[in-house]
């Protein structure tokens, strides 16, 4: 009886248009069976601000994969016989037929399938990265290795280099306070962000990642950012934008007004992790932060701000950017580490010889790295395939030959972006 009551009050809340109750029909089950799927995969779940009963239901409930799976092929044939009326309700349909499509994948997963690392991000994340072999990433490691001249190795001199640029300990606040504060500024110029948004910023150790966004729903956040290794100047201003504004923070606060509130599509208040939904969220967190600076202020902020309040060298802030940029066109060599090492073909020694020779990954979080891919896996792809992809979209839209006027354009493409429920698919 309890249950009963339950779906019958869950079935209010989404009550809607003919159109509407059809579709939304699908999204409430889909809803359910994402919350169904975290039951068995705590990783899951990134997210959730929706009724907290459907959350008590399915953990009471705790169905087995097959049933949640044959209730996604149900939901997924449901919704095939829908047909948009408009161009919002398409992408609405896009979006649920995507994540769905891509939950069967990870409950296989679930169930012990394996499948190949590119057919994997097909799947989860709508994208396949492209790949380069060793001798197109020496290339590059080249060009880092005529910018720090002298004696050792590249990666020696690197390392050397970047200890100059580590951010104290007891500064770590002042700097991050400063360089979120900034991001936000940057970012609010050009967004409207609902006016009680708000996060709470931690430091925490033992993660697998360097920095975390949780969102909590009702526009706040918990950015919570690791400080098990040292972390370098540049991370404090792609932290600040990435976890905050115009990324994560921004994002999911902007697809709650626009998407939740707005429109009542009630499906964007879960976020599955291992989904489409992904790419769009690391993409557009990576790709914010060249939204919220251009190279020369980015450069100005760092070296006339930061560097000084971390007491960092500032003559070195020039040096660094070049170097940043450098490293930065290394970024697919995780995606190839990444696809190695989980299709058995590199052994775990190999692959941190990859991350620290080839990509130029500090060597004392190498290790980390290989966490990271045994957690979270294909994943990867969808902080470069992402950022780029987002690029080239957002930067189509800027076809005045007036650069302010592009600029607006940028972020007006940007922001239509954050607020919609665009997939790889429908950005390419």
């Amino acid at each position: 009886m309890k249950k009963k009551i339950v779906a019958g009050a869950v079935a209010m809340l989404f009550a809607g248009s003919a159109f509407a109750a059809s579709v939304q029909d699908v999204a409430n089950r889909y809803m359910k069976l994402v919350l169904a799927v975290g039951v068995h995969d705590s990783s899951y779940v990134d997210a959730y601000y929706g009724p907290p009963e459907l959350q008590k239901q399915a953990a009471d409930d705790k169905k087995s994969l097959a049933a949640i799976r044959d209730e996604v092929g149900a939901a997924l044939n449901d919704l095939s016989t829908q047909k948009a009326a408009n161009p919002d309700e398409a992408l609405r349909i896009e979006f649920l037929d995507k994540q769905l499509s891509s939950m069967l994948t990870r409950i296989d997963m679930l169930n012990g399938k394996k499948f190949s690392f590119d057919d994997e991000t097909a799947r989860l994340y709508d994208a396949v990265s492209p790949h380069h072999d060793r001798a197109h990433y020496m290339k590059l490691v080249a060009e880092i290795d005529k910018l720090l001249p002298g004696k050792g190795t590249v990666p020696e001199r690197l390392a050397a280099f970047r200890s100059k640029m580590v951010i104290p300990k007891d500064k770590l606040k002042p700097v991050f306070d400063a360089s979120i504060k900034e991001c936000r500024a940057r970012s609010e110029k050009h967004i409207d962000l609902p006016a009680n948004e708000n996060f709470v910023l931690e430091f925490v150790t033992n993660k697998p990642w360097s920095g975390y966004n949780w969102y909590k729903g009702n526009a706040q956040s918990l950015i919570q950012i690791n400080t098990e290794f040292p972390i370098y100047i540049d991370r404090a201003v792609d932290l600040g934008c990435h976890e905050g504004y115009p990324g994560h923070h921004a994002y999911n606060a902007l697809l709650e007004k626009s998407l939740v509130k707005d429109k009542g599509w009630n499906e964007f208040s879960v976020y599955p992790l291992y989904s489409p939904m992904s790419l769009i969220a690391e993409g557009s967190a990576n790709y914010g932060i060249e939204m919220a600076f251009s190279d020369a202020e980015r450069l100005a902020f760092e070296r006339d701000v930061l560097f000084p309040m971390a007491g960092l060298d500032p003559k070195l802030a020039k040096k660094y950017a070049e170097l940043r940029k450098l490293l930065g066109k290394l970024s697919y060599a995780d995606n190839d580490a990444a696809k190695h090492y989980l299709e058995g073909k590199w052994t775990k020694k190999q692959t941190i010889d990859w991350l620290v020779n080839v990509q130029l990954y500090p060597a004392e979080k190498a290790p980390q790295r290989i966490s990271f891919y045994d957690g979270l896996r294909g994943y990867v792809i969808n902080y470069n395939l992402g950022k780029d992809l987002v690029a080239k979209y957002v930067e189509r839209h800027a076809t005045s030959k007036d650069p302010a006027k592009a600029h607006a354009q940028k972020w007006a493409a940007f922001k239509q972006l954050l607020s919609s429920p665009r997939l790889a698919s429908g950005i390419r």
